[in-house]
């Protein structure tokens, strides 16, 4: 029997989906997950140590458990992309977007139809053969590309990427964006002007608004301003919050 598919449904215009970032390479961390009611990961390949057994068996973990899982791919490459989608995850999320010809760049090496993906019947997006290549390749050009826009010229060109076909939304990230203003806080007003017009250039272009937020109260507020997929914190941050507390002792008062 073909494996289900990995097709992940993007959140209706009045439904948010939140999830957050896996920086753990266990695959109970996404079982976990996947029971507390979450309604997507992200695997982060870009910032920590994911290579390409890990993140197969932290695909595998989510099909089993029913959790949706992108991964943050650490460059836009053919081949980074192609292994991607090959071992199941539902989408990506493509960090440091500049322009339009970079995420047409991510598309294309994303899709089959009309695009640079090489067909292989034999990994896990093709139910190891049992799909057929038809079917493989329908399900397979399902997945989902989220642009992520961390610089001031992808600021500029949010309007532009936004438009690339194949693009289902803009996520904002907004520390490298802060870094790359010359500041040292995602809280400032120069920030918050700039997440305002990617949001407005994803909205105009009827396409997903993502953001990356560190509490409930932050993220209230971003959905109140239209952001549709969320994603909280990652697994150590949420350990580190649960672990902070219930210690007995502030952190700052014990000896090194």
């Amino acid at each position: 029997m073909p494996l289900p598919a990995a097709a992940y449904a993007l959140p209706a215009t009045d439904r948010c989906h939140v999830g957050t970032f896996v920086k753990t390479t266990a695959p109970q961390i996404i079982e976990i997950l996947a029971g507390a009611g979450l309604d997507f990961a992200v695997l982060d390949a870009e910032h920590a140590p994911w290579d390409r057994g890990s993140l197969d068996t932290a695909l595998l973990a989510g099909r089993a458990a029913g959790l949706p899982l992108f991964v943050r791919v650490p460059d836009g490459s053919a081949g980074t992309v192609l292994s991607a989608l090959d071992l199941g995850a539902c989408g990506l999320l493509a960090p440091h977007v500049d322009s339009a010809e970079q995420a047409r760049d991510v598309v294309a090496n994303a899709r089959y139809v009309g695009g640079r993906r090489g067909y292989s019947g034999s990994p896990r997006a093709a139910g190891y053969g049992a799909l057929g290549m038809k079917e493989a390749l329908r399900q397979g050009d399902r997945a989902v590309v989220i642009c992520q826009i961390e610089s001031p010229q992808a600021v500029a060109s949010a309007s532009a990427i936004a438009a690339v076909a194949g693009v289902a939304g803009l996520f904002i990230g907004r520390a490298d964006l802060a870094l790359s203003m010359g500041l040292d806080t995602p809280q400032h007003p120069r920030v918050d002007e700039a997440t305002e017009q990617v949001m407005q250039a994803a909205r105009a272009a009827g396409k997903l608004i993502g953001v990356a937020v560190g509490s409930v109260a932050e993220r209230d507020r971003y959905v109140a301003r239209g952001a549709r997929w969320v994603v909280h914190s990652s697994d150590q941050g949420l350990l580190r919050q649960a672990a902070l507390a219930i210690a007995l002792a502030p952190p700052q008062s014990r000896s090194a």
